[in-house]
Order: structure tokens, then sequence, then C-alpha cells
């Protein structure tokens, strides 16, 4: 009896392998910052994921790996109203892409926007298909 092969079901992990060897996450230096943590249905960290952003307004892209604690940061420019954002996590088959609104981000302490990107779960982020 010959045993057939389980398909694959994940891609990753392995998204560290091509990150950040230079910033990338600063697409206009003296932007507004906008940070958030990468979380899965457990509102446990993602902490080897990768957030891509295209910002309309400064027409950049900009990208940022997460740290153990699913951190990501990024320098938009302070009048774009939203971004974009493709999120890369090991599970995924395919990158899920979302819009982060400005207006939409809890203001910090610091003068910093923070927005989270839930993968699953009952605060799930809104992705779209694309």
């Amino acid at each position: 009896m010959t045993l057939s092969r389980t398909p694959s079901q994940t891609v990753g992990p392995f998204f560290t392998i091509g990150l950040c060897r230079r910033r990338e996450n600063e697409l206009v230096p003296d932007g507004v910052r906008l940070a958030g943590r990468l979380l899965d249905g457990q509102d446990e960290p993602v902490n080897d994921g990768v957030i891509e952003l295209f910002d309309a307004a400064s027409r950049r892209w900009g990208r940022c790996g997460t740290d153990a604690e699913g951190r990501f940061s990024f320098r938009v420019h302070p009048d774009t109203p939203h971004v974009e954002a493709y999120v890369f996590a090991r599970g995924l088959l395919k990158h899920q892409l979302t819009r982060i609104r400005l207006s939409d981000a809890e203001q910090e302490d610091d003068g910093a926007l923070r927005f989270d990107i839930r993968l699953q779960g009952e605060r799930q982020t809104v992705f779209f298909a694309v």
C-alpha cells in the first residue's frame, strides 16, 4: 500500500529570512508615527509577520517585520487619510489586504497613532478580497 503525500497548508514561517536588511518603514522621515501589533485569533502576537504599506499621499511603499510582541511601526505622511496594508504571516496561503484609516487609529500619549491588526476572532480586522 502506498501512502499519498499530505498537501501543504502553510507557507512559513520564514518571513524573517528576507526582512529588514535596511530600514524600510519610514515612508516620510518626519511624518506621523503609525504603530500597532499583529495578533492572531487568540490575541497572541504574531512574531514573524510582515506588514507592507502603501501611502498614497507620499506615493511610497514601506515594509516592517513584526517583533517578539507582534509590534510594527511606520512613519507616514501626516496628511494621508489612509494607507493600504498588506499582511503576510504564518498560516496564510495568500497575503491579506486591509485599509488603515488614520482617523480610526487611536491617538497615543506621545502623538503616535495606533492600529492593531487582528487576523481572526470577534474583533478581526476587515480584509478585502483581492
